[in-house]
């Protein structure tokens, strides 16, 4: 649903680790969403979008309710909101569980749960696991710090969100269990067909574009015209790598996208065959 400006509506979270990503990420797309204080509404005239700051817990109601168009949260948070939505992309930030945890002490596991207090921030999703697994638990729900809850008595274990785990291990506390979901930011609509949206289209085209350009690097390099076929087969590139002469017509110079994690081997091998003044360079957006 648009407003009177005719203007794209995407919720963007206004605070926390997911309104930090959501906000660098549309920023490097070329976005104009960045708050100079507590602004709700971030009108960005040049791409027609209005970025609509709200609480990451409420943004999967209101695009489920047809009132924004698109909106950035958790997988947890949407399924927990149980509104209806669609992922339409995958952001790759803001990873995290939803596991069970327990005093260490205790060591239990998940079928001992039966019958105590679990405390959580998530009921909807934790009610789902529980009758999942045909526990009868009484549900405690907390607005945060759960992982406290125990040690003041209000639960005997807990339902949480956990990142690297470093704050449930300094409460004393351990995960028991598989992750009972994996979650991290998406980019979510309230059916498949909001990705077909001309703004929206263009919005996941730059999204996937800044996600691409993370996985790669670019090479450049000097090499002799003769080790140049073997040169290709190390850089192939995408399609093909550029290749252009050099003053010395007995050399060329390479240009050629290579994978982040594959670019230090990749360095080592050009320059075993000879390649010389090789450079690594990063890539802020690609089009592939």
């Amino acid at each position: 649903m648009k407003d009177f400006s005719g203007n794209l509506k995407l919720a963007v979270p206004n605070k926390g680790s997911l309104s930090e990503g959501s906000v660098e990420l549309l920023r490097k797309a070329g976005y104009h969403c960045t708050r100079g204080g507590r602004e709700l509404v971030i009108r960005d005239a040049e791409n027609r979008i209005d970025f609509v700051f709200l609480r990451p817990r409420d943004i999967a109601l209101y695009v489920g309710g047809g009132i924004i168009d698109a909106g950035i949260t958790g997988i947890d948070l949407a399924r927990d909101s149980g509104a209806e939505v669609a992922v339409l992309f995958p952001l790759g930030f803001g990873r995290s569980r939803f596991c069970f945890a327990a005093p260490k002490e205790r060591d239990l596991a998940p079928e001992d749960l039966n019958g105590l207090r679990i405390a959580t921030s998530y009921p909807a999703l934790l009610r789902q696991e529980l009758d999942r697994r045909g526990l009868d638990c009484r549900i405690v729900k907390l607005d945060g710090a759960v992982e406290i809850s125990i040690a003041l008595g209000v639960a005997d274990a807990i339902a949480d969100v956990v990142d690297s785990g470093a704050t449930l291990r300094e409460a004393g506390l351990e995960i028991i269990g598989e992750p009972m979901l994996h979650s991290e930011a998406v980019l979510i609509g309230r059916d498949a067909a909001a990705g077909e949206l001309p703004e929206m289209a263009q919005l996941v085209a730059r999204l996937r574009g800044i996600m691409r350009a993370a996985e790669y690097v670019m090479v450049e390099y000097d090499i002799p015209r003769d080790r140049l076929d073997e040169a290709c087969r190390i850089t192939p590139g995408i399609e093909a790598p550029t290749i252009a002469p050099l003053a010395n017509a007995d050399w060329v110079a390479v240009k050629s996208m290579v994978r982040r994690r594959e670019c230090n081997a990749v360095m080592d091998e050009l320059y075993r065959i000879g390649g010389r003044g090789i450079i690594v360079m990063e890539i802020s957006a690609c089009r592939l």
